[in-house]
């Protein structure tokens, strides 16, 4: 407790909770962003998803946290190291879930939009897409939370600030109550984060 009020005091705690928010939203950003477009890709093109799919089950498969330190060689110590980590862990799965819930769309409501001479825009647009909407927003929850273990790794290996950061320092200067501190504010943390995410998805579908 002595530790939390020392840091409120000199306000070091609000710079690395707003370093690890920061990174956190925007790799997760980024992988709705991304795998939506892949997965609208692989949903298109059969021969993409024939080529593809095998190397995203490879890639989801992988230990993420053996990629940080090669990310790490490859881009810097960077913050954007930092996000990619976050995206690694959660963006390979996300592309999966959402192509599997593209190709589960009923068949029928495609084949009607055909019929009436819609093409692979109308179907994606009037079908696709709204059919997929649970689907998303699900993923969207579990993608929030692997983000932020992404980035926590990340933090780990190649920052100076953020939980990640005073988490691993706390325990290399046996700070044990910085740590327990740390990691309790990081529970708290995730808590947030999927609270946030489920209080929009019931807005969402109360109102549509």
């Amino acid at each position: 407790m002595n530790a939390l009020l020392l840091m409120i005091s000199d306000h070091s705690i609000f710079l690395h909770l707003g370093v690890t928010l920061y990174e956190t939203f925007v790799s997760f950003f980024l992988v709705i962003f991304v795998s939506i477009l892949f997965a609208i890709l692989l949903w298109y093109s059969n021969n993409l998803s024939e080529i593809l799919e095998p190397y995203l089950v490879v890639l989801n498969s992988l230990p993420k946290s053996a990629l940080a330190p090669l990310l790490i060689v490859w881009l810097g110590a960077t913050k954007t190291t930092i996000i990619v980590t976050g995206m690694s862990v959660a963006i390979f799965g996300s592309i999966l879930n959402l192509y599997t819930s593209f190709r589960s769309t009923d068949p029928g409501k495609i084949k009607l939009i055909y019929t009436l001479r819609g093409n692979h825009l109308h179907v994606l647009t009037k079908v696709i897409l709204p059919y997929s909407i649970p689907a998303i927003i699900s993923n969207m929850k579990v993608n929030i939370g692997l983000c932020l273990v992404g980035v926590i790794i990340g933090e780990f290996l190649a920052a100076k600030e953020g939980l990640g950061y005073l988490i691993i320092y706390s325990s290399q200067v046996f700070k044990m109550d910085w740590l327990l501190m740390s990691i309790c504010i990081l529970c708290v943390f995730a808590i947030f984060l999927y609270a946030l995410i489920d209080f929009g998805e019931k807005l969402y579908f109360k109102h549509f």
